[in-house]
Order: structure tokens, then sequence, then C-alpha cells
């Protein structure tokens, strides 16, 4: 973020908290006109800095799931059909590749150990998935 100014820094900065606050009350925050403030949000996501707005999970609903990380070791040839097929699971939040023994860690949010366990075996049925390793949240500590 060395390279935006810091009328967009703060932008980013409140909106990090809070993305569905509106135009009116970021302008007033920032102490800058609507316009200015839609400006500048344009500008961020024509820059590709802003890529889209989302949720942050309530701590109260969080505690009513089951968050999980799956370690996941495959067959490299068989990488991207992999991708693509947990691509296709809606409870993945995210897939990273890693280095060391696992290829692909998954970021899961179940609802149930039930739904949890169904996505495993799910996952162990992908062709070239070799071996995986689940590992259950048990509390979030902090969160940025």
């Amino acid at each position: 973020m060395a390279d935006l100014a810091e009328l967009d820094k703060n932008l980013l900065s409140i909106l990090a908290k809070n993305s569905r606050t509106s135009v009116s009350d970021l302008a007033k925050s920032l102490g800058v006109s609507r316009l200015t403030v839609q400006s500048h949000m344009d500008n961020l996501e024509r820059k590709k800095v802003i890529q889209g707005y989302t949720i942050r999970w309530h701590p109260d609903h969080i505690e009513s799931q089951i968050e999980a990380h799956i370690l996941i070791a495959t067959d490299q040839k068989k990488l991207s059909a992999i991708v693509n097929s947990l691509k296709s699971l809606p409870v993945i939040r995210s897939l990273s590749s890693i280095s060391g023994e696992y290829d692909l860690v998954a970021q899961l949010m179940a609802s149930s150990t039930q739904q949890l366990d169904a996505v495993m075996d799910e996952m162990s049925l992908i062709e070239g998935v070799l071996r995986t390793q689940t590992s259950v949240l048990l509390s979030k500590k902090f969160e940025r």
C-alpha cells in the first residue's frame, strides 16, 4: 500500500473494518465529499486494489460452525483436476498451495461434524488425492 494516497489508505482501513459502510458515512469519516469517496473507490477497483466487498462472520455464527484446515497430498500430474473438483465443494472457503509434505491446504466451514466428515470422504474419492490430514479449529485467539 506504499504507493497509495493517504486518503486511499484511510478509506481502505474503514472498509476493512466494515465493508458495508455507506459512501455518505465514509465521506463524513474522511472529511471529503461523497463524490470524492466514490471516485477513489472506483479508482481502487480499477487498479485492482479492491477486488470485492465481503462480510465478516459474527462470532456467534462462527461458534455454531465447524472450521477446519485439511492438508492434501496430491499426484502432481492431476493437480489441476483436483483443484477444479475441490472448487465445486461450497464448504471450502479457500484453497492454497503450500510447501512441504502436503501440496494444498483447504480452509473449510461446515455446519456440523457430519458435514465435515462427508466432505472429507468426498475429498478422499477425488482421483489424485493421495492422503489428507484434518485439523479442526477449536477457538480463534484473534483475527485481523
